[in-house]
């Protein structure tokens, strides 16, 4: 079972990489009038999250930026840094990067490839161990289609490199919110 599941990640890599070069070839068939300064076509962008209750608070920060290669393909780059704690029972911070790809074949529609690699440090308080202390690497690879007005995109991802029992995310299946400026 973890040949199948190695060669399902390798699969999924390949195909990532080919949607990844076919983009980037596609973008650089741009005339003189697109060219342009290299600051024009950045945007920048990101997430916050904040959640918080009875003994448990979790903050999150993602900032992000891409490059608008026209109007229908974009690349980029994002960090994100995530803290959590529940009292007396542990407390994890999560730190990682991404590279995105974005197509808009019209302007109220967005396809996206983000494939993700994340470091997990996890500490369990020694009086409540359920496991051992955790520091590990998790690599998610997302498929995505929103809806953009402006600015904003909403949508929903799928992360197609999901395991069940070693994603740090509960569901391969994420909504998400996006903003570039």
């Amino acid at each position: 079972m973890k040949i199948s599941n190695l060669l399902n990640k390798k699969k999924t890599f390949f195909i990532f990489f080919s949607l990844f070069i076919t983009t980037f070839t596609i973008a650089q068939n741009k005339t003189q009038s697109q060219s342009g300064d290299f600051w024009n076509h950045v945007r920048f962008g990101g997430s916050l999250g904040l959640s918080f209750g009875d003994n448990f608070f979790s903050g999150t920060i993602a900032p992000s930026g891409i490059y608008d290669f026209n109007n229908q393909f974009a690349l980029g780059v994002g960090l994100s840094a995530s803290y959590s704690s529940q009292k007396n029972i542990y407390k994890s911070t999560i730190l990682g990067a991404s590279l995105i790809g974005l197509y808009s074949p019209i302007a109220a529609l967005q396809f996206s490839v983000e494939l993700e690699e994340l470091n997990v440090d996890r500490d369990f308080d020694q009086t409540y161990i359920i496991n051992e202390d955790e520091n590990f690497w998790t690599t998610a690879l997302f498929i995505g289609v929103g809806y953009r007005s402006g600015p904003v995109t909403f949508g929903i991802r799928f992360d197609v490199l999901y395991d069940r029992d070693q994603s740090i995310y509960a569901d391969p299946w994420a909504p998400f919110v996006r903003v570039y400026f």
